[in-house]
Order: C-alpha cells, then sequence, then structure tokens
C-alpha cells in the first residue's frame, strides 16, 4: 500500500529536477501538501541551463490530484528562507518534512579529475550551493519542528558508502551531507525530530536521460552503453522512499542514518513508476564501461575506508564507555 500522508505539509528545496523532483511529486501521490522550492521559475532560466521549474513541478502535482505550491527561494541567501517558512507557518501552521535536495547535480560537481588536477576556481561556490544551503533550510525547519516536538529532515545524498563522485568538490559535498545528517540526528532527537540522510541507486534524472541519449519511455535502450543502466531507477523511486519514511511512526529509529532506496524498498515493499522494484544493491556490476584506472581507485579507497571505518569504531565504541551511565 502507499504511505499515506494526508494532512502533512512538506518542504521539498531544490523539486526543480531529479531526485527532488520525484521526492515532491511522491509526497504528493501520498496526500502531503507540498511546498515545491528552487530557482527555476518560468520566466527565469535555471542557472544550469536546463529547462525544468519548480512551477512544471508543482503542476505536475496538482494535476494528479495532490495539492502543491511552487515558491521561488535561493536556498544561500537565508533571508529567502526565512521569509519561506514564516509563510508555511501562516499558511499551514507546522512543517512536518523537509527534504535538502538543492544542487544535487550541480554541474560544479561533475568533472571528472583528480585533486591535484581539479578545477578548484568556483569552488567556494559549490560549498556555498551545495552545502551551507542545506544548513541554512534545515536551520528554519527545525526551530518549527522543535517546537512541535515532530518532524523528519532528509538530505538526498549520493553513495552508500562515505565518499561519492569523481572529484574533490564532489566528493566533500556528498560526505558533508552524510555527517550532516548525522550530526543534527543528535541535537535533534531528545525532541522528538528524526534527520537521515538517502541515496538513490542509479538515478534516471532528466541529465542522465539526456547523457543516455534516450527518454523515460524508451530508457532501457540505455542498456546497450552500459549494462549497469538496466537496473537505474526513477526519480518517483526515492521519492517513494521518503514518503515511506514520512509515515513510519518509528522513523526517529533511523535517525542519523545513511538509508538506501533499495534497502527501503525492501523494508516497505513499494515499487518504481513501472511496477518494478530496482535494487541497486542486489546488482552486479559491470565493471568494464569504467576506466580500469577508476576501478583500481574505487578498490583501493574501499579498502582504506574499511580500515578507517574499523578503528573509529574502535575509538567510539571507547569513549561510549567513558561517559557517564
Amino acid at each position: 500500500m502507499p504511505a499515506n500522508l494526508n494532512g502533512q505539509v512538506a518542504v521539498v528545496a531544490g523539486a526543480t529536477r531529479g531526485a527532488g523532483r520525484g521526492i515532491a511529486r511522491a509526497l504528493g501521490e501520498a496526500g502531503a501538501t507540498v511546498y515545491c522550492t528552487g530557482r527555476s521559475v518560468a520566466g527565469s532560466a535555471s542557472p544550469y541551463q536546463r529547462p525544468e521549474t519548480i512551477d512544471q513541478t508543482a503542476s505536475l502535482i496538482n494535476d494528479a490530484g495532490g495539492r502543491a505550491i511552487a515558491v521561488r527561494v535561493d536556498h544561500c541567501v537565508e533571508g529567502e528562507v526565512e521569509a519561506l517558512f514564516r509563510r508555511v507557518q501562516s499558511e499551514a501552521g507546522r512543517v512536518d518534512l523537509l527534504v535538502n535536495s538543492v544542487a544535487g547535480e550541480d554541474p560544479l560537481l561533475h568533472q571528472f579529475a583528480s585533486f591535484w588536477t581539479a578545477d578548484l576556481t568556483r569552488g567556494e561556490a559549490a560549498f556555498r550551493q551545495c552545502v551551507l544551503s542545506h544548513m541554512i533550510t534545515a536551520k528554519h525547519a527545525a526551530g518549527m519542528m522543535v517546537r512541535a516536538k515532530s518532524g523528519l529532515i532528509v538530505e538526498v545524498t549520493e553513495g552508500d558508502t562515505l565518499w561519492a563522485g569523481t572529484n574533490p568538490l564532489s566528493q566533500t559535498v556528498k560526505l558533508a551531507l552524510k555527517g550532516l545528517a548525522l550530526n543534527m540526528a543528535a541535537e535533534l532527537k531528545p525532541h522528538g525530530v528524526a534527520a537521515v540522510a538517502v541515496t538513490p541507486g542509479f538515478l534516471r534524472s532528466e541529465s542522465m536521460l539526456e547523457r543516455m541519449r534516450v527518454t523515460e519511455a524508451n530508457w532501457q535502450e540505455g542498456g546497450k552503453e552500459d549494462p549497469n543502466f538496466l537496473e537505474s531507477e526513477s526519480p518517483l523511486f526515492i521519492g517513494r522512499a521518503v514518503a515511506c519514511l514520512a509515515a513510519d511512526p518509528n522513523v526517529l529509529g533511523k535517525t542519523g542514518q545513511l538509508l538506501t532506496t533499495w534497502e527501503l524498498a525492501r523494508e516497505f515493499n513499494f515499487t518504481d513508476v513501472d511496477g518494478s522494484r530496482p535494487d541497486w544493491g542486489a546488482h552486479h556490476i559491470d565493471w568494464s564501461v569504467l576506466p580500469r584506472a577508476y576501478v583500481d581507485y574505487l578498490g583501493c579507497g574501499a579498502t582504506q575506508q574499511r580500515e578507517w571505518l574499523k578503528c573509529l569504531l574502535r575509538r567510539t565504541e571507547a569513549f561510549i564507555e567513558k561517559l557517564p551511565r
């Protein structure tokens, strides 16, 4: 059965395209009132030169029988974010869910480069747009949730391990968002508010479909170029994952965790838009489509990460033993 979010109010920051749009649509599908925010609106081109707008996202939800409100917000500008939540408070009286999906596909994160060759000319802008914006938005949502003693904050990230991406900017940003959810969770749990990070598998975003030269109608054709694409998931899949989390009365038990769409689908028994259930975690990756040097890097990095985590776990357990009972 689909999640039931009737009566809940959600803010999806970065609802313009990709995972953000899919999440907004799934929340509307589940009955939530959805505030769709971002910078791209009708008559104002995307900074990424993409055609999608938050107005289109809201229309998709409303046309399907849901309720959505598009609000233009630059989430790097704290005054605009503060005004957004004042409006939500005035109109809806509450916010049950914040999804932080701002700048998930920022072109600044797309270069393929080692850290000693990467172009860092706009690195400061990348961190401001992709990390600081999330902090600003979570800050103002958390204030409302703490007062209500309930709520959920979802950080949309990439990768189910510590790192993701193909350059130092993307790697740092994705790790920061996982850490942000973990750090917020510790402060918010005593107030009954949960914070988690969620990653999709191989996401069929609008830009990915274009890169593979397919559409959502014939996306399987992309498997001829990359067999791994056949295990990809639509943006609605991560949306349904978030909807199930928002409807889960025991979501506080997951607070601070890095969650995946495929594991949540196993737990909550939801499917993708076509009725399938992609499972990136069970997928046997075809490494032949990737450069050998990159595969070697991933293997080396995973081995180092495992040792790093073992050491960190040992220290953490020792620290817990020192805490007063």
